[in-house]
């Protein structure tokens, strides 16, 4: 009898570097409409950040990038920034609003999640969570989640009077989701290589997994189409996350067992990168305990 591998489950998602086409213009969405501002910049590299500290986005402009279709590929679908109370939300709302964008929503029973597309069409969620002791679960346990319409009244009522400044200290990346080309595989590689628990799944064409019994780190969908292609090189989209783990013991052991499996570890910055069957890069990071 086979013993599941299962992450640690202090496991968070970290950082997301991504390519765009147009530096400038990233910049003025990414400090105007989301609201982080440049920590550092590096050539044609930006480290963004929320708290004036911690990186939570990297653009990566790339010269002749190609701009695809939406929903075309495997790679990134979103990535999600996670706000620390309602309050938060409702100034980006707010702003948001002010930005003239088109904006979606949906009130998943855990979140509260606005959707937003920058410039290059990459996805991006802003969301805030519900306490985790009012998630209901099913009878297999998984957590229950749906797309209900958002209370963007209530919202605006939970900052009224309330300064938007960007976004506040205690913002961080709470999840990734990506389209994939087969979910079976992806399943393979996330729960049972990585140690993922899967905590949803949405149909049969989507599933979200976690570390810890969060409602989920990861989303992946087959809504790209059954067998998705890989974004091109030159392509906008996403060139890797991080996995934020406890410590060494725990990234040595993620290591060793994706070694095993057959795939490419590298050094990058000093920390082990390897890429997912559909070439999204996953970065292995030891948290710091400094903060």
């Amino acid at each position: 009898m086979t013993t599941k591998t299962t992450l640690h489950p202090d496991v968070e998602i970290g950082l997301v570097q991504i390519r765009v086409s147009n530096l400038e213009r990233s910049l003025t969405f990414y400090q105007n409409v989301v609201g982080l501002s440049v920590l550092r910049q590096s050539g044609r590299e930006v480290e963004m950040t929320a708290d004036g500290q911690n990186v939570l986005l990297i653009l990566r402009e790339i010269e002749n990038a190609r701009v695809l279709r939406p929903n075309s590929v495997a790679g990134l679908y979103h990535f999600a920034i996670l706000v620390p109370d309602r309050p938060s939300l409702g100034l980006v709302v707010r702003n948001l609003i002010a930005s003239g964008i088109e904006v979606g929503q949906g009130d998943h029973l855990v979140s509260e999640a606005l959707y937003i597309q920058d410039p290059d069409n990459n996805g991006i969620e802003i969301y805030r969570d519900r306490p985790r002791d009012t998630w209901k679960y099913d009878a297999e346990g998984h957590v229950m989640m749906t797309t209900d319409p958002v209370d963007v009244n209530g919202l605006l009522a939970a900052s009224e009077g309330l300064q938007w400044n960007g976004l506040p200290a205690g913002t961080v990346i709470g999840h990734v989701h990506f389209h994939v080309g087969n979910l079976t595989k992806a399943k393979e590689f996330y729960v049972g290589l990585l140690g993922f628990d899967l905590v949803a799944n949405y149909g049969s064409a989507a599933m979200f997994i976690s570390a810890g019994g969060y409602h989920h780190h990861i989303g992946l969908n087959i809504w790209a189409g059954q067998g998705a292609p890989v974004a091109p090189a030159d392509a906008v989209g996403i060139d890797y996350f991080t996995l934020l783990l406890p410590n060494e013991e725990e990234r040595t052991a993620v290591v060793k067992r994706v070694k095993q499996a057959g795939f490419t570890v590298v050094e990058e910055n000093g920390a082990p990168t390897f890429k997912d069957p559909w070439n999204i890069g996953i970065r292995l990071i030891v948290k710091s305990h400094t903060k």
